[in-house]
């Protein structure tokens, strides 16, 4: 295929593209799905940016949501947009469609589109905030995926700008479309287990330095795209970060992209999985749109666990929820009457009887065995933490020709349902930028090895020019590109 000039677009540039290669778009009339005629003013058209593993995951919840049509896909890996585009071709076939899905390597080009209503956005961490915002200009809504961004200022500038667009942004922290997340919320906000004084909040361990080996780049993939705005001449190839497939013989992913684990390209588990458990927590003691006020990292003076501070007077730890499952995610809020423990599938309480025997679920239990090797491999050997599987996180295994597609989605359905609407979804902007913001504070303190204090009214930091100037408020970005 041949390699596009790359574009590092601001808000002026991006405003000003012309409409090259309108002419050939996917135009659809009003179409048949499941033997329901779908009208134009109920369809809603997406594209979808980064092909991995967790886009073929999605795609099964948005595939159940009534009126989506997915028209198009972009990523920097050709093999990895040829399986995409076979599979919502197969889906379209099985649901009595003309099959077609556009591919694109820029995602500049996609958003060019006027057909398309939406674009989700899964791609690694260092590209949702530019592919957010340019999204946003270009009119389109987003279900991006968690967490919200790198930095701090992302976060800020994307919650900016999708609100001055009046765009509908929905962010893949889908645990607060899940019952049992749901109810310990209501429960909390109701007072039922009194007033919170602690939260345990079980993540796992911040990212550490990259040093995987350099290996040559394949032919498929377009590296520098992959890189984007990432200034780190120390981020070489290897196969970890980027996963590698085949389409003959048909082979996925082995492990998930470990850019995740590492701090020159993302935010470890503190991110990975701050982004539910915290954003849960948070939720709950009502701080969206807010932040805590201090953080103290692990081992300073002794402290056992990271820790949150919270103008209310609530304290969060990254500790162990379960004494006897210390690996476990998941939740404890304790209040002055009592505790309530959530996790994927199970919710508990100090009073049973507040909890309906239909979402109690089961207690999670300590792991019989080892993880497989290949998924032991996707984490940092530093961490001595067991990596999570996918079972574990509750995401479907990769999508090929001929499975059963579709997948109930509540979290894919609001946001389906807010685009028509236009009302916030439950998973808004400024409920990830939040969460975003208690992510990168916790890092920042670890990587400083000290206190820091944050003002959530200025969102900046109290008298500390060093967490000011650390990378994770802001980092400069490589050129061309530009926040």
């Amino acid at each position: 295929m041949k390699k596009e000039t790359i574009k590092g677009l601001n808000r002026r540039d991006f405003l000003g593209l012309s409409a090259i290669g309108l002419t050939g778009l996917t135009i659809l009339p009003s179409y048949v799905i499941d033997g329901i005629r779908m009208p134009p003013s109920d369809r809603v058209l997406m594209g979808t940016i980064g092909l991995g593993r967790q886009s073929l995951s999605d795609f099964r919840g948005f595939a159940g949501a009534p009126g989506l049509q997915i028209v198009a896909c972009c990523d920097v890996d050709t093999v990895k947009q040829e399986r995409y585009k076979r599979t919502i071709e197969e889906w379209q076939k099985s649901k009595g469609l003309a099959p077609r899905c556009d591919t694109y390597e820029q995602y500049e080009k996609l958003l060019e589109r006027k057909d398309i209503d939406v674009v989700e956005i899964v791609t690694p961490d260092h590209w949702h905030a530019l592919m957010t915002i340019h999204a946003c200009q270009a009119g389109k809504d987003v279900y991006v995926q968690k967490p919200l961004s790198y930095t701090i200022r992302e976060a800020l500038v994307m919650t900016r700008v999708a609100n001055d667009n009046k765009r509908v942004v929905q962010v893949g922290s889908q645990q607060r479309s899940s019952r049992e997340f749901q109810k310990a919320i209501e429960l909390v906000q109701a007072g039922a287990i009194g007033h919170i004084e602690k939260i345990y909040a079980k993540v796992g361990d911040p990212p550490k330095p990259y040093d995987l080996p350099a290996t040559p780049v394949p032919g498929n993939l377009n590296w520098n795209l992959w890189l984007g705005p990432l200034n780190d001449d120390k981020i070489t190839y290897h196969p970890d970060l980027a996963p590698p497939i085949s389409l003959n013989p048909v082979q996925n992913e082995a492990l998930w992209g470990a850019w995740r684990w590492y701090l020159e390209m993302g935010n470890g588990y503190t991110a990975d999985w701050g982004a539910h458990m915290f954003d849960i927590a948070q939720a709950a003691i009502g701080m969206d749109g807010s932040a805590p006020y201090e953080i103290i990292p692990q081992g300073y003076k002794g402290q056992p666990y990271m820790t949150f501070k919270f103008l209310s007077g609530v304290v969060m730890t990254e500790q162990p929820y379960l004494e006897d499952n210390p690996g476990a995610q998941g939740i404890k809020f304790i209040g002055t009457k009592g505790w309530i423990e959530v996790a994927r599938g199970y919710i508990g309480c100090s009073d049973p009887s507040l909890i309906p025997a239909e979402i109690a679920g089961n207690r999670p239990q300590p792991r019989g065995e080892r993880p497989p090797a290949q998924q032991q491999a996707q984490r940092p050997a530093a961490q001595g933490r067991q990596a999570t599987t996918q079972a574990s996180q509750g995401r479907p295994a990769p999508t090929q020709a001929g499975l059963q597609f579709e997948i109930s989605s509540p979290h894919m359905q609001n946001f389906v349902d807010c685009v028509r609407s236009r009302k916030k979804p439950i998973a808004s902007i400024e409920a990830g930028c939040s969460t975003s913001i208690t992510c990168c504070l916790g890092n920042i303190a670890h990587e400083l090895k000290r206190p820091v204090k944050w003002d959530p009214a200025t969102y900046t930091f109290v008298d500390d020019a060093e967490a000011c100037n650390h990378r994770l408020m802001h980092y400069e970005y490589r050129r061309p590109y530009k926040l």
